[in-house]
Formats: C-alpha cells, structure tokens, sequence
C-alpha cells in the first residue's frame, strides 16, 4: 500500500483529489495539509510513502520544503502537482530532490501511475514539462533566460514581486528581513537586466512566470 500525504492549501482540491485516488487500490490518502507547516508536522506524526504537493502556496517556498523533506525524510517521494507549466520551476524542484512533476491539466491515470512510478524510485515528468526540459537542457548557457540565473531564494522573491506584494509582506512570508530581502530585490534585478518592479511584472508575463 502506498501511503500518500496531499498538500495543498485549497481544500476543494485535496477533496476532490482524495476522491480520485480512492478508485486505486493501492493507493491510500493517510493525511492532507493545507499549508507547507502542516505538512511537515505530518511528515512528523504519519508514515507517509509520498507526498504530492503544490509548489506555489502561502508561506513557506515550495523548493525549500522540498529540501527539508528530502533531509528530514529521505525515503519519501515526492511529487510536485502544479498550475506551472515552465521548465524553471521544473528544473528547480527536480533539482531539490523532488521525483515527479506534474501540471494539474493531468489525467487521473496519469497522475496514479505517476504516484507508483515515484514510488518504486523512479522519476516521472509529464509530457508538456518534459519537453520544455529537454529544449532547456539542449540550448546552450548564453541562450539560458536571465531568470535562469536566479537563485532559489532570489527566484521565490521574483515570484513574490511580480504579484506586486511589497517588501515587508515578502519579508513577513518569508521570515526574512526587509533589509535582506530588499537586497535580494536588487540583485535580482541587476542580474535580470531590469529596473524597477515594473518591468519584472512586464518580465513575468512574457514568460508566463509567477502565475501570469
């Protein structure tokens, strides 16, 4: 029995995906979390096999709970169900020790056999993702975007900027100060080529980043 450990903060959605997973009968949902705090305090409490998980959620950053599953936690699989289709945050995911990726336009029976292909160890992409990764993965380092260059946490302050929350907000989501995540802004904005928060919310949807 795969022991499963949804995480999503809209509870319509992990309902309705509890319903569609119960049709698998290997598959068993042992706990639901509507925030990434909740989900490591049942990480804490349940044997859970995989976790699926939302990579965009209020508060802490998707890729940093990765990792701390990951260290905590290394025999569990994860798989990060999402809206984002762009191979950034694919890349950035897989890189942080998530096994399966996939956008929330799957199929149930894709998603099933994604849950048991990360379960027995082996990685999953779904199809529209991986395509992007390999077109990513061919290209050269000149031709990478300059949101590419970012870092994890510089990446999660990009998407937090672009939906033109301020810096205090960021650095109250983030348990951060507004000093450092001021000077994150400023670097991320030099190495985007970019000047004012304008221009990444201009940026972002162009590049159909942050939800845009």
């Amino acid at each position: 029995m795969i022991r499963l450990l949804l995480v999503d903060d809209h509870a319509l959605f992990r309902q309705g995906l509890k319903g569609l997973l119960s049709g698998a009968p290997d598959l068993k949902v042992v706990a639901e979390a509507g925030s990434y705090s909740q989900a490591l305090e049942m990480l804490r409490t349940t044997e859970v096999n995989v976790v699926v998980a939302d990579l965009s959620m209020p508060g802490r950053d998707g890729i940093d709970l990765i990792s701390h599953i990951k260290v905590a936690n290394p025999a569990v699989a994860i798989l990060v169900l999402t809206m984002h289709e762009d191979s950034e945050y694919a890349t950035r995911a897989l890189r942080s020790g998530a096994l399966g990726y996939m956008t929330k336009a799957v199929t149930s029976d894709e998603l099933v056999s994604a849950i048991r292909r990360i379960a027995s160890g082996r990685s999953y992409v779904c199809p529209s993702v991986s395509e992007n990764l390999m077109l990513r993965f061919t290209r050269s380092d000149s031709d990478a975007p300059p949101h590419a260059t970012l870092s994890d946490r510089e990446f999660r302050i990009f998407e937090l900027l672009v939906q033109c929350q301020t810096t205090t907000r960021i650095a109250r989501e983030l348990s951060l100060s507004v000093k450092t995540v001021s000077t994150h802004k400023t670097r991320l904005l030099k190495k985007m080529g970019l000047r004012h928060q304008g221009e990444l919310v201009r940026y972002a949807i162009e590049h159909k980043l942050g939800g845009h």
